[in-house]
């Protein structure tokens, strides 16, 4: 009887995670900027929901109508930028961890767990792309909700740091934990596994598929990925829109105000906006992997590690 071969783990170099981290900061930083529209809608619907109580449709032409057309572009340089830096760690820290659980436990040992291995390699690669991401999303989401704060990026973080101080930028940095662990271990995690449901009932082996039926899966596995990613995650964006608008009371933690919010929100207010971010999410999230699947292809990266 012939032993059953066990797939090839590829070797990595760190020029090869550099490709990684590049092409996932491309993917993440032009969907999230090209999604800064619905981003802003989004954002107000959470934060004076009784202002913006017309739906998605209704609030993009109230903001246009009170405020022009160029208020739906508010925040879109610290959205670029800093989910751009975010995207960087995420695929390419997960491409990392993935990697390393791997080779620590042996191909075989990791198949049989590897639903474990998703959750923690995207719940690392995260914690250290949040530390990233936290100062510009506190930036932006000043500047979305107070139009008149500063002009631009550069303004609104610099009067941030004036005014408040440099660890005012993390003030979100619990909540954003919250938000975007779970965000991405729901978005790495079903991605995984509804891609390769898709593949599995695909006749063709996934090596003879072409180019365009490989991306077709992506952006299929990816809309799903983005509707549940946006579930599990929408209380904590709730609460972090929240929490980057008001202000601590004197001795109050970060804790004690999260806690205070979510209690004034409710479990229904912690979901306003959760239709115009699947939207959102949803779009995003397919075009992420799509982008990043191409641009592996473009940067000649090695294949990713298969469980």
């Amino acid at each position: 009887m012939s032993a059953v071969s066990v797939p090839k783990v590829p070797e990595y170099t760190a020029t090869d995670y550099a490709k990684f981290a590049l092409a996932g900061a491309m993917g993440c930083g032009l969907t999230h900027g090209a999604m800064t529209p619905i981003d802003v809608v989004k954002t107000r619907i959470q934060l004076d929901p009784q202002v913006y109580n017309k739906g998605m449709v209704g609030s993009f032409k109230q903001i246009i109508k009170t405020e022009g057309v160029g208020a739906l572009l508010t925040g879109l340089g610290p959205t670029v930028l800093g989910y751009s830096m975010q995207g960087a760690f995420k695929f390419g820290g997960y491409e990392f961890f993935k990697k390393q659980f791997i080779g620590f436990l042996g191909y075989d040992t990791a198949k049989q767990y590897k639903n474990s291995i998703y959750i923690g390699s995207s719940a690392l690669a995260e914690f250290f792309a949040d530390i990233a991401l936290c100062p510009l999303e506190a930036t932006r989401i000043r500047l979305v909700s107070q139009p008149t704060f500063a002009n631009g990026l550069i303004g609104g973080f610099s009067r941030i740091a004036k005014e408040e101080g440099i660890g005012s930028f993390y003030n979100g940095f619990t909540p954003i934990l919250f938000k975007q662990i779970p965000y991405n271990i729901a978005k790495f995690l079903v991605f995984e596994r509804a891609a390769e449901a898709i593949y599995t009932a695909i006749p063709t082996p996934k090596n003879q598929l072409s180019n365009g039926a490989q991306t077709a899966v992506n952006l299929g596995a990816g809309i799903i990925a983005g509707c549940a990613a946006a579930i599990v995650s929408q209380p904590a964006d709730t609460l972090l829109s929240k929490v980057n608008k008001t202000k601590k009371a004197p001795g109050q933690s970060t804790i004690g105000l999260l806690g205070q919010l979510a209690k004034q929100l409710g479990f229904k207010g912690s979901f306003a906006g959760l239709p115009t971010r699947l939207v959102m999410v949803g779009t995003l999230t397919s075009l992420q992997f799509t982008i990043y699947g191409s641009l592996k292809k473009a940067l000649n990266c090695p294949p990713g590690v298969e469980l």
